[in-house]
């Protein structure tokens, strides 16, 4: 059974302190783009998250990267950051009507990110799981949500995600529940631990252990080394993203790139 793809990234491109450590002196922001696609794999767009983008940009946006590259859109926060997600139809009818397919090929996974006082609602979450469309003018979607309350943690969500086909996303930062679970057609990690005295984020042995944990992830397997909230999942491929978030955000594209050399 061949492996998933593995897709390297960073969140966004245009930030100020990368013009001194990733792009080149003098690089118009117009160019900033397509010079992050030629070193990363993977963009984690966060726009999506506070406002509507046009079909227009979307499709430039596509243009500016290579083959095989994937953008993931943050879901809006008028779809994720309610009291009761379940009643939040329309406003995911809005976000997916936008015209993000435009993206072509080069759409990735959507982000559902929850907000860190929201708790585990059964009823809720089975609602807002079920708002999810499988695609969107013919175009097959792929969901991850990202939950940041402890009352996560828990075998009766992974079911539900798992039930839904979604990806539950794996952060290894220290405010949030970590848990590794694997559960949609995709494995999704945010990665927050980068630290500014190192050149590349990461020490070497830890870039080469998250190297063998997206390489487990692609072949569908559960690293034994990391937290989980219920059984494994079924050993099946899966297409891995990890992106480089947050920490000492300056190191993002080093980071990320010293990743994609290991793999």
């Amino acid at each position: 059974m061949a492996a998933g793809a593995i897709r390297v990234g960073i969140g966004g491109w245009d930030y100020e302190p990368w013009r001194e450590t990733f792009y080149p002196p003098g690089l118009p922001k117009a160019k900033q783009l397509e010079h992050a696609a030629r070193h990363v794999t993977a963009i984690e767009i966060n726009a999506t998250y506070y406002k509507l983008q046009s079909p227009d940009l979307f499709a430039r946006w596509a243009k500016a990267v290579p083959d095989g590259f994937k953008f993931a859109l943050k879901g809006s926060r008028y779809c994720s950051n309610r009291r009761l997600l379940a009643e939040g139809g329309e406003a995911v009818a809005r976000f997916c009507g936008q015209g993000f397919t435009e993206l072509g090929d080069r759409l990735g996974p959507i982000v559902w990110q929850l907000m860190a006082t929201k708790r585990f609602d059964p009823d809720d979450m089975r609602g807002f799981l079920a708002l999810l469309p499988r695609e969107v003018a013919g175009v097959r979607l792929s969901h991850a949500i990202e939950v940041r309350h402890e009352s996560f943690r828990d075998p009766a969500f992974v079911a539900m995600a798992r039930a839904a086909g979604v990806a539950i996303v794996f952060g290894d930062g220290a405010e949030f529940p970590c848990f590794a679970d694997l559960s949609g057609d995709i494995a999704y990690a945010r990665l927050m631990g980068a630290r500014s005295e190192e050149p590349a984020g990461y020490s070497p042995a830890e870039l080469d252990r998250w190297a063998a944990i997206a390489s487990a992830w692609a072949a569908g397997e559960s690293p034994a080394d990391l937290p989980y909230a219920a059984e494994a999942a079924p050993v099946r491929p899966r297409d891995t993203y990890v992106f480089m978030i947050n920490g000492a955000k300056e190191r993002a594209p080093a980071a990320a790139m010293a990743l994609l050399e290991r793999l």
